[in-house]
């Protein structure tokens, strides 16, 4: 063995003194080949200018965020967005936070310069460890893996914000970048490593140049990677659809970042742990992993002198606590849908409902959550009495109510339907009674009929037939039936109506022309098609309860306007895109007058079909109309308080298959208790200022016809009582289903 060490030294000190010069020459050969791709390297990285990023957006960094919608008092309604986001200041991180993330994610970062070039061998090993650990445990190829925690939070920023695209792709078969040094990478170590290191190379020459353009920009190194620090802040991705740390923090804790203090140390930890890797750092119930990590960054906080240790400490033996998570959950779902359809209704090119999701556009509605919360508090009650009466129908029975201003048809409040359906919490994605529904008005249709018999001439205390009337002929004739079943023949119309004799409105639908009353509907607001029929007199036509509404209102106002749930749309920078039109105009007074009166009677009049309000426990002046729909499918109730100063209450219930509520679940029965309710908490509660009074002289005129009704209704029972028979029998054949 020693002589063979001997021999080879001999070897190597001969070769050496005859090949001196071609030994040298070639190891600066190798040595120059070697440092022509490094030089390009650095040249490239620390020198070359060309295909640089704009940094006009960055700086602006408008990013998407959360779209707000609010009522009318400024309150938050709901929070939209396919990105939560909220944008951050540099001063708005909280302390505790800013050291979290710095001790998490990046301890030196306002001392480089965008690279922490110390790192790099620890990087290089691990990520070669890494690599040939994968590749040798039966990956198919060799594929380079970079470890975390290895990016400086420049570089994080640059991945996300510059470089989507490439990160995306780089596993897929096209380079990158053309030329022989990176084709020939390629043939070596596969497309995929070969894209990873030039990505990875890129993001190393964009946080260099990100950080001298930011400090240029802002006039010091300090303030430029304070902006860096607070994009980053607001840019990083957190789980569960929220970027940045203010809408984790809400999301996940329930609190504003502006509350933070050295106590919410803990909770700054977990926020600063989850950006390594969101999928096994968020906290969820059950899972260790978050807490393990959160303490992990508490030990460097102290490490680092962020926290003193004896806070370390003590926070680490506490558990971490998640708060609600349920973002999109609010007490008016119908309205934000109502909200979405407007948006596309006067939007154009101005704005979109994509650009509410972006955070682009604000939205202040003309809902008061306080009477939403009444109606939503009122239905749920108003079902309730009916599930009492029909235990079968428990969670199964449906309404909806519509509350608007007279002056304008503002919404004030809205439901689509009962809050929890099925075992299903209620979203602004159901369907909206309210407004998509279709569903016959009953006897809630009469008084459009009545307003074009008045305008023809037909006064309130005019004598009108509640005799048998026919409709239809040859096979398809039929008679019309009263809801009691009797006939009171000469009557005045303002009795009619209080009590909602069916054979009444018929014969003025006949007697003044559907053409008439279908036009009075149109003035009126209604917009859904009216069938050319006389049976639409008793409400056979299919109708939104959000037109009902607004028909009454423009009744009870005089005042014509579309109801709406939109009040204004501002930009981003505050500017005003949309503003809600307001009333469009005046009803023509011819008739207006007496269906005022007529409905003032409904519920004033002994025997009309809302006389239950007219009693002392019901102090409010209203005016208003029931509705029963054949076989008692559906049970409504429209009424107002009078004048623009007033506001409209409009209330269904029934069930979404059509079914029957039961025999005399009428609109006096079902649906009247909820409208009562919310019109007295309402008005309690000063929402909508002082209850306004009818005129005096409208007044004078019902409780004149009251007292006489009562006198007369007396003699009338007697002689009823003697005869033992109603005054008028009904004809024979088939009979119309009763509706009241």
């Amino acid at each position: 063995m020693r002589r063979w060490i001997l021999r080879t030294a001999k070897w190597v000190s001969s070769t050496w003194t005859r090949h001196r010069r071609e030994i040298v020459i070639g190891a600066l050969t190798l040595l120059l080949i070697a440092l022509v791709p490094v030089a390009s390297v650095l040249r490239y990285v620390h020198f070359d200018s060309e295909d640089l990023p704009d940094i006009e957006p960055f700086i602006r960094f408008e990013l998407p965020t959360t779209g707000v919608v609010l009522d009318s008092q400024g309150e938050v309604l709901i929070e939209l967005a396919h990105q939560y986001r909220q944008v951050l200041a540099y001063e708005e991180i909280p302390d505790v936070l800013r050291h979290a993330i710095l001790a998490a994610e990046d301890r030196t970062f306002f001392s480089h310069r965008g690279v922490a070039y110390r790192a790099f061998p620890r990087v290089v090993q691990r990520s070669v460890i890494r690599s040939l650990g994968a590749w040798w445990s039966g990956d198919e190829a060799f594929r380079l893996r970079f470890p975390q925690g290895g990016s400086t939070i420049t570089q994080q920023l640059v991945r996300g914000y510059f470089l989507q695209d490439r990160t995306r792709e780089e596993d897929g078969q096209d380079l990158f970048r053309e030329g022989p040094g990176a084709w020939t990478l390629s043939k070596l170590v596969g497309v995929p490593t070969t894209n990873k290191l030039l990505r990875k190379l890129e993001e190393v020459r964009l946080a260099l140049w990100l950080e001298r353009a930011m400090e240029e920009r802002f006039g010091s190194r300090e303030r430029g990677k304070q902006e860096i620090l607070s994009r980053y802040a607001s840019f990083i991705y957190l789980g569960h659809g929220r970027y940045g740390y203010a809408a984790a923090s809400e999301y996940y804790f329930g609190t504003h970042l502006s509350s933070y203090a050295a106590e919410d140390v803990g909770n700054a930890a977990l926020l600063a742990g989850i950006g390594k890797s969101p999928h096994f750092y968020a906290p969820v119930p059950g899972n260790p992993e978050p807490q393990r990590r959160r303490d992990e960054i508490l030990l460097l906080m102290a490490d680092n002198g962020y926290i003193a240790d004896d806070l370390a400490e003590r926070t680490r033996a506490e558990s971490v606590r998640v708060g609600s998570r349920d973002p999109i959950k609010t007490r008016a779902p119908a309205v934000i849908q109502g909200v979405l359809t407007e948006i596309r209704l006067h939007g154009g090119d101005r704005f979109r409902v994509e650009d509410l999701f972006l955070g682009r556009i604000q939205v202040r509605t003309t809902v008061d959550q306080r009477i939403q919360t009444i109606v939503n508090e009122a239905l749920e009650t108003g079902l309730g009495l009916y599930e009492g009466r029909h235990p079968g129908s428990e969670g199964l029975i449906q309404g909806s109510i519509v509350v608007l201003r007279n002056r304008d048809a503002a919404i004030l409040a809205v439901s689509g339907g009962r809050s929890v359906y099925r075992a299903e919490q209620s979203a602004y994605s159901d369907f909206n009674r309210a407004s998509e529904s279709l569903r016959q008005p009953g006897s809630a249709w009469k008084p459009i009929v009545y307003l074009a018999a008045f305008r023809f001439g037909l006064g309130l205390d005019s004598t009108v037939s509640d005799e048998p009337v026919q409709m239809g002929s040859g096979a398809d004739a039929h008679w019309v039936s009263n809801y009691d079943e009797r006939f009171h023949g000469a009557i005045t119309a303002r009795q009619a109506l209080a009590e909602s004799r069916n054979t009444v409105a018929v014969r003025l639908a006949q007697e003044t022309g559907l053409y008439e009353m279908r036009r009075v509907a149109r003035e009126l607001g209604i917009t859904s098609p009216i069938q050319p029929y006389l049976s639409t007199a008793l409400g056979a036509s299919e109708v939104r309860l959000v037109e009902l509404a607004g028909a009454y209102r423009a009744i009870a106002s005089g005042v014509q306007a579309v109801p709406h749930v939109v009040d204004q749309v501002t930009g981003s920078s505050g500017e005003v895109l949309y503003r809600a039109a307001g009333p469009i105009g005046i009803l023509p007074r011819p008739g207006l007058r007496e269906i005022q009166e007529g409905l003032l009677g409904v519920v004033r009049i002994p025997g009309g079909t809302a006389s239950a309000l007219a009693r002392s426990d019901f102090p409010i002046p209203v005016m208003g109309k029931t509705g029963t729909t054949n076989d008692f499918r559906d049970a409504l109730f429209v009424g107002s308080t009078f004048g623009p100063d007033g506001i409209t209450v409009a209330v269904r219930i029934g069930f979404d298959d059509n079914r029957s509520l039961g025999t005399g679940e009428t609109g006096g029965r079902a649906a009247l208790p909820i409208f009562r309710e919310v019109m007295l908490r309402t008005y309690a509660d000063e929402l909508t200022g002082p209850v306004p009074s009818f005129p005096p002289e409208m007044e004078a005129a019902v409780d004149g016809y009251r007292d006489r009704a009562l006198k007369a209704s007396d003699a009338l029972r007697a002689l009823e009582s003697w005869n033992g028979a109603p005054l008028l029998p009904a004809p024979s054949g088939h009979l119309t289903p009763p509706d009241r």
